[in-house]
């Protein structure tokens, strides 16, 4: 795959004058260091695809992510090319079959997500539902090791307190590790990664600071990870997504506890 950025961000962060403000004390002025926001337009064969709002960096890893988590396509093979312009603004990317929009229809859907993330059509989505995970053996010394280091803070979200983090493991192994504005974009950077460094996914956890509505189990699902693990909650959806697809759902891990909400191989009686 050929992918060419000729994107070169200036800042992730700006800094803005504030006045600080206190029940007792005289208003204090200061600089506020703030995540800035961008957006991009992708154009899959030519034909818009989605937009995304996002943090400017990693963007190819990004739309690379994206089109896994979307069901586009299965891996890095199957992309000839993602090319990024100056401004990022607009990205290309060709994939390997141009002729795959042919059999789609036009969708327009909203994902739930903090951001204003939209998927403009679903040309290149496959028609048949994902396959469901194939699920691996775990450890939960491996889940406190990830809490532990979740709770150290990931630099972005420690200056700020405005970022999502994602951490793509195998085994107590922290491969990587992605923030962004958005839940949804810091899964998909993490999984973009991996996908360009030809990882087996099969054998990931994903770790996310965010809470875990369908869409975002979805996502681990068309990307056949097993295990997807969160500081935050799930909901009845979520729980009974998971339990369709074999998906092994770790909510609330934190470094002393942790709730399984689903494990295929030891299933939750109740």
């Amino acid at each position: 795959m050929e992918i060419s950025n000729l994107f070169t961000p200036d800042d992730e962060l700006l800094k803005h004058s504030v006045r600080l403000c206190t029940p007792a004390e005289p208003d204090v002025v200061a600089f506020e260091e703030v995540q800035v926001e961008h957006s991009m337009e992708v154009f899959v064969n030519e034909i818009p695809t989605f937009t995304i709002v996002c943090s400017p960096d990693r963007l190819p890893e990004l739309v690379l992510g994206r089109l896994c988590t979307q069901g586009i396509v299965r891996d890095a093979e199957e992309v000839e090319s993602i090319y990024i312009c100056q401004h990022a603004t607009r990205a290309r990317v060709f994939l390997r079959d141009r002729q795959a929009q042919l059999q789609r229809r036009h969708v327009e859907a909203v994902p739930s997500c903090c951001t204003g993330n939209r998927t403009l059509n679903s040309y290149f989505e496959a028609d048949e539902p994902p396959a469901k995970v194939v699920p691996i053996p775990w450890d939960r010394r491996w889940i406190f090791s990830l809490a532990r280091s979740f709770a150290l803070d990931t630099p972005l979200h420690r200056r700020t307190m405005g970022t999502h983090s994602c951490y793509l493991a195998l085994g107590e192994q922290i491969l990587y590790c992605c923030e962004d504005l958005g839940r949804h974009n810091a899964f998909d950077k993490v999984v973009g990664e991996a996908l360009l460094d030809e990882v087996d996914l099969s054998q990931a956890i994903v770790y996310t600071s965010g809470r875990i509505p369908v869409d975002m189990v979805m996502k681990a699902i068309r990307a056949r990870i097993p295990i997807l693990v969160t500081k935050a909650v799930p909901t009845d959806a979520t729980i009974e997504l998971a339990r369709e697809f074999d998906l092994t759902l770790i909510c609330q891990a934190r470094p002393d506890s942790f709730k399984v909400f689903n494990d295929p191989a030891n299933p939750i009686c109740g």
